[in-house]
């Protein structure tokens, strides 16, 4: 081969090779990135080209799929639809051709659509058989009659609010409202209907901000709910030992490094009260010195066994609960009694009376309890996981039988049930410069049933703008909606 043929050669077999090289970097190196660059639109396609699985709760589908209308540009064929979509948004999310997906919809979009690798050997048998690709199914924990309890009882109260109820044996998530909500099939599909659906959703047009998660998102001060973290403190750093044991609280008493006196709610028996008396009157002054005497180390870290200063994945994220390190005696004072700069999530207080109901263990709460392929073979199934522990089981016994004593007679009877032993804790939390707004209403509380069991634990808080402020307390507002999620539980143990 003479000089010129043999550099043709060369140049040839050198651009062939980077032909070869650059489709092997493409198919190989840059195949994820390219899948999922949001620009491909082949991805979108083939994910709304089939109905998507469906997310179950109690056996029965609370999503399903309807085919797009063909008029238009839309090249997708199927689109979301939702059964009483903003009963279960907080849940579900949303799967939205022109908005993408959130929540379950999108944590768990692979096993919906079927593209999930765990479904490779269904997705082959369907590709032999020349079945149409399915999706799988999701299955949730959740309580259905719980869900409708919490979700009515938020409606008809009005306002803002959010409800969590958990499972204590188990951490399974049995409700999870958030109100305001909205329907996500309202902006399902990809039209100019959805997208002004989808438009007057938005915080900047509805100042009510239904889109918010408010059971796992919002973080709020938790008032004297917060009260149980620093009893079950004090009894697991052995500062008092029973219910029933005076504690050294004087009246007035002056919180350390100031001149202002920390104030209970009216006149109340709170001088050296016991802690059952305390929780039961709701004292203050009790529990800011507590915590004051305790100190921030201690207090964060016990407020830490319960779950604050972590992010908990349900396996939605849920934004993490706070309690500061690095704080005065007075600011540990009023951190201890759920103000100054402690805020919680619905979640998160829930956690704290479902690990005092399961006496002292606290479990991960999971929402999710087994995902399906489309002949509804078991692909993956969440076993309960145990978090931490907060209490011993003598301690969690004796902060339960405290807990009691605030539902039979001291502001938690709203929240009592026939033949079943309920514990609670209220709390009126402060809200606003000063105290200038609404204060926020909670209550935390569980479920005992004869034979010891606790099958449900619950948080509920309410914030209402419009309320007469007087008659604002986690009693009033917030027990009776925790007892009718209480009793949907229990009643279909029965």
């Amino acid at each position: 081969m003479n000089k010129p043929l043999r550099r043709i050669a060369i140049f040839c077999g050198l651009l062939v090779l980077t032909l070869l090289l650059r489709d092997n970097y493409l198919q190989y190196v840059r195949a994820d990135s390219l899948k999922d660059d949001p620009k491909n639109r082949r991805v979108t396609i083939a994910r709304y080209a089939t109905p998507r699985g469906d997310i179950i709760v109690g056996g029965d589908p609370i999503t399903g799929s309807a085919e797009t209308s063909k008029s238009g540009l839309n090249d997708l064929k199927y689109k979301r639809t939702y059964k009483n979509g903003p009963m279960w948004a907080p849940v579900t999310g949303y799967a939205s051709q022109a908005f993408g997906a959130t929540q379950l919809e999108s944590l768990e979009d692979g096993i919906l659509t079927g593209n999930d690798d765990r479904l490779f050997f269904r997705k082959t048998l369907d590709m032999i058989t020349g079945k149409e690709q399915q999706g799988g199914n999701v299955v949730t924990t959740l309580n259905a009659a719980a869900q409708k309890a919490a979700f009515d009882g938020l409606r008809k109260r009005g306002g803002k609010g959010a409800v969590v109820a958990l499972e204590p044996s188990t951490g399974k998530i049995l409700a999870l409202a958030s109100y305001p909500s909205y329907d996500p099939s309202s902006f399902a599909g990809n039209t100019n209907d959805d997208a002004a659906a989808w438009k007057k959703l938005q915080k900047k047009y509805d100042p009510n901000d239904p889109m918010l998660n408010r059971a796992l998102r919002e973080t709020y001060p938790p008032g004297s709910t917060f009260k149980v973290v620093t009893a079950a403190a004090a009894l697991e750093n052995g500062k008092y030992t029973s219910a029933d044991e005076r504690t050294d609280s004087p009246l007035p008493w002056v919180m350390p490094g100031t001149r202002t006196e920390l104030k209970n709610e009216g006149s109340i028996p709170c001088e050296n009260a016991t802690m059952r008396v305390a929780l039961q009157f709701s004292c203050n002054t009790v529990f800011g010195k507590i915590g004051s005497d305790l100190g921030n180390d201690k207090m964060l870290e016990e407020a830490k066994k319960f779950g604050f200063d972590s992010e908990q994945f349900t396996p939605v994220r849920a934004t993490a609960s706070v309690f500061s390190d690095d704080m005065n005696q007075s600011q540990t004072a009023l951190s201890s009694i759920g103000q100054y700069n402690t805020a919680a999530t619905p979640l998160q207080m829930a956690m704290v009376a479902s690990a005092v109901a399961n006496d002292g263990k606290l479990m991960k709460p999971y929402m999710v309890d087994e995902l399906q392929s489309s002949n509804l073979d078991p692909v993956a199934k969440t076993e309960p996981e145990e978090l931490s522990r907060p209490l011993s089981p003598k301690n969690a016994q004796i902060l339960q039988d405290m807990m009691q004593t605030v539902v039979e007679k001291g502001t938690g009877t709203n929240a009592r049930i026939n033949g079943v032993k309920v514990g609670g804790k209220t709390g009126t939390a402060q809200h606003g410069v000063e105290n200038s707004e609404n204060p926020y209403a909670w209550f935390i509380s569980y479920a005992k049933l004869p034979d010891g069991s606790s099958p449900v634990a619950v948080a509920v808080v309410i914030e209402d703008e419009s309320a007469n402020r007087d008659d604002i307390s986690g009693g009033g507002l917030a027990a009776p909606i925790a007892k009718n999620v209480m009793e949907a539980v229990v009643n279909a143990k029965k």
